[in-house]
C-alpha cells in the first residue's frame, strides 16, 4: 500500500525552495524584497491598527527595529559629500577633449530641466483631469483647518528676484568657503567648486595635476570601500525603515487619501515608462536589460527615499550594468541627484491641483504656468534627502496663493509617495547617464567628421543608435545581472 506522503510530489516544492533561496543568497534586489515585506508584516503587527501590542510598547521596538536604517543612512551621508567632489573634480579632470566636456555639461543640465518640466506639466495635466480633491468634503477640511488654528489665509505671493539682481543671484552661487559648504552638506556650492578644480586640473600640466588626480582616486576608492560596508546592512536597514513606516502611517490614513495617492502613482509611473523609452531610443538600452540592470539601486531608492543615499550604487550600476564611462557617470549621477527632480517635480503639480481644489482656489493659465517654473527652479540646489518634496511644495503653494496649510493634509501618505518619487528622481539620472554617453561620443566623431554643423552632428547620432540596435540584434538575450 502506497502511504498518502509518497503521492505528494515534493521534489518540485524542493527545487522551488532551492531556487528562492539562491536568489535571496546571490541578489541584493530580492534580499531588499524580503526585507521590505517582512517589514510592511511587521509594521502592521506593531501599529496601532491591529492593537496587538501596546503603543508604550511598540515605540521603542519600532526605534530598536529601525537602528540598522538610520545607521545604513548615516554611513552614507558620512561619505556623500566627500564622494561627491571627488568623482565631480576626478571625472571632468579623467576627459581629456574640452568639446566633450562641454556638450557633457550643457546636454546633461538642459536634459534635467526639459525632463523636469515635462514632469511638471504631466502632474498638473493629471490633476486636472482626474479631479482628486473633488473626492473628499472640502468644506469639511477647511472647517477643521479653521478650527485647527490652521492659516487660512493665503501667502504673499512669492517675488521673483528683478532682472538687474540676477547676475549678483547667480555668482553668488559660488561658494565663499568650500570647506563650509562641505560641513553644512550644500550640494550646490559643493558641484560647483569640484567642476572650478576639475576644469583645473584639466588646464594644468600633466606632471603636476597627477599628484591631486591620484589623490581624487584614492578618495573614491576609500568611499567606495565604505559604501561596501554599508551594503552589507541594505537588507536589514530596509526591514527597519519600512518597520516604522508602517507602524507609524498604518493602512486606515491611506484610505481616506487613495485617489490623490492613486493619481500621482500612476503619473510616477507614466515618467517612468519615459524615461525607459528615452534610454531605448537615444541611449540604446533595450528596456528590459535597462530595468533589470537598475532594480537593485531602484529598490534601494524605494527604501531609503534618498538620491544621495544610492548615490554610490548609482553611479557602480551605472558603469557596471549599463555599460556608462565612469567620467560622465561620476559627473552625471551627483549632477543629477543634485538637481534633477523629475519625480518630486510631478508631485509638485499634482499636489498644488489637488490642494487648489480642495481650497477652491482657481489656477488659470499664468498660475500653472508658474507653478511650472516655481517647481522646476526650487528643484536645483535642494538636497536629495528623504522629506524634500514637501519643502519644495510649500514654496510652491505660496507662489499661487494656496494656504501652506493645506500640507498637513498630505503629511500622512507623503512618505509613500516620496518613496516612489524617488525612484523615478534616481532613474533620470541613469536614464541621462545612458543618453549623454551616446551623445558625447557622437559630438566627439562629428567634431573630426566633414559633415558641417548640426546637421552632421544630427547624422552621426542616428548611425550610432542603428549601430548600437544592430550590435544588440546580433548579441545574446542578455547577461545575468551582477550579484
Amino acid at each position: 500500500m502506497v502511504h498518502p506522503l509518497e503521492v505528494l510530489e515534493l521534489e518540485p516544492l524542493r527545487r522551488f525552495t532551492g531556487s528562492v533561496q539562491h536568489l535571496v543568497e546571490t541578489h541584493l534586489w530580492a534580499r531588499v524584497l524580503v526585507g521590505m515585506a517582512l517589514g510592511i508584516l511587521a509594521g502592521l503587527a506593531l501599529g496601532p491598527s491591529a492593537g496587538w501590542v501596546d503603543p508604550a510598547v511598540a515605540g521603542p521596538i519600532v526605534s530598536w527595529l529601525a537602528m540598522p536604517g538610520i545607521l545604513f543612512l548615516a554611513l552614507i551621508q558620512m561619505i556623500v559629500v566627500a564622494l561627491v567632489f571627488a568623482s565631480v573634480a576626478r571625472g571632468l579632470a579623467a576627459s581629456e577633449d574640452p568639446a566633450q566636456l562641454r556638450a557633457l555639461g550643457v546636454g546633461g543640465a538642459s536634459f534635467f530641466v526639459v525632463t523636469s518640466g515635462i514632469a511638471t506639466a504631466l502632474g498638473l495635466a493629471l490633476g486636472l483631469i482626474v479631479r482628486p480633491g473633488d473626492f473628499l468634503d472640502s468644506s469639511a477640511v477647511r472647517l477643521a483647518m479653521e478650527t485647527g488654528g490652521g492659516a487660512q489665509q493665503p501667502a504673499l505671493p512669492f517675488e521673483i528676484p528683478a532682472l538687474e539682481n540676477l547676475p549678483e543671484l547667480l555668482v553668488g552661487l559660488l561658494p565663499d568657503n568650500p570647506l563650509a559648504s562641505m560641513v553644512g552638506g550644500q550640494m550646490l556650492q559643493v558641484i560647483l567648486f569640484a567642476i572650478v578644480v576639475g576644469i583645473a586640473l584639466v588646464n594644468m600640466a600633466p606632471e603636476k595635476s597627477a599628484p591631486l588626480f591620484d589623490l581624487l582616486g584614492s578618495i573614491q576608492e576609500v568611499c567606495m570601500t565604505v559604501v561596501g560596508f554599508a551594503m552589507r546592512l541594505a537588507p536589514v536597514a530596509v526591514f527597519g525603515l519600512v518597520t516604522r513606516l508602517t507602524a507609524t502611517v498604518g493602512i486606515d490614513v491611506l484610505a481616506g487619501m487613495s485617489v490623490y495617492v492613486l493619481t500621482v502613482l500612476a503619473g510616477l509611473v507614466l515618467l517612468m515608462g519615459m524615461h525607459v523609452m528615452i534610454a531605448f531610443v537615444l541611449g540604446g538600452q533595450r528596456p528590459g536589460a535597462f530595468l533589470r540592470g537598475t532594480r537593485d539601486v531602484l529598490l534601494l531608492a524605494f527604501s531609503t527615499s534618498s538620491s544621495a543615499a544610492v548615490m554610490p550604487l548609482s553611479i557602480q550600476t551605472a558603469e557596471d550594468e549599463l555599460g556608462v564611462p565612469p567620467p560622465i557617470a561620476r559627473f552625471l549621477i551627483p549632477l543629477g541627484a543634485t538637481i534633477n527632480m523629475n519625480g518630486t517635480a510631478l508631485y509638485q503639480g499634482v499636489a498644488t491641483v489637488f490642494l487648489a481644489q480642495v481650497f477652491d482656489v482657481q489656477l488659470g493659465t499664468w498660475g500653472l504656468l508658474f507653478v511650472v517654473v516655481t517647481a522646476v527652479a526650487a528643484s536645483i540646489g535642494s538636497p536629495a534627502t528623504p522629506g524634500t518634496g514637501i519643502v519644495i511644495l510649500a514654496m510652491v503653494l505660496e507662489g499661487v496663493g494656496i494656504p501652506v496649510s493645506g500640507i498637513a493634509l498630505i503629511l500622512g501618505v507623503d512618505r509613500i509617495l516620496d518613496m516612489s518619487r524617488t525612484v523615478v528622481n534616481v532613474a533620470g539620472d541613469l536614464t541621462a547617464c545612458t543618453v549623454m554617453s551616446r551623445w558625447t561620443s557622437v559630438v566627439s566623431k562629428a567634431i573630426e567628421s566633414p559633415r558641417p554643423g548640426l546637421r552632421g552632428a544630427a547624422a552621426e547620432f542616428r548611425e550610432g543608435v542603428q549601430e548600437q540596435r544592430d550590435e544588440e540584434r546580433h548579441r545574446p538575450d542578455a547577461t545575468p545581472p551582477r550579484a
